[in-house]
């Protein structure tokens, strides 16, 4: 077997990668978008990173923030699935507003 491309240094590889993100972020047009990307990120659930920007776009902002705040105050060797426990207080913070809301 011959090789006819060298191994590259990490160094370059960085490179790279650091240029594929910045032509990433031209495709972020809209602010819900890059908030939705941001809450992916934070959750380490880059799968699902469409499914944040829907939220972030069709979802009150206060709510979304009070469930990423929830996240960020629990202790980081604890929760193994920060994107569950998200999804769950988002589901609680849901039904505590609507209740609100009939209510009043």
């Amino acid at each position: 077997m011959n090789r006819k491309a060298k191994p590259t240094q990490l160094a370059d590889q960085l490179e790279v990668f650091k240029k594929t993100l910045v032509k990433r972020q031209k495709y972020v047009k809209k602010e819900f978008q890059a908030y939705g990307l941001q809450l992916a990120e934070e959750l380490h659930d880059w799968k699902n990173r469409s499914l944040y920007i829907r939220l972030a776009k069709n979802e009150d902002r206060q709510i979304l923030e009070k469930a990423r705040l929830f996240i960020k105050d629990q202790n980081p060797g604890t929760i193994k699935t920060p994107y569950k426990l998200f999804m769950w207080k988002l589901k609680q913070l849901r039904t505590t507003t609507k209740a609100d809301k009939i209510k009043d």
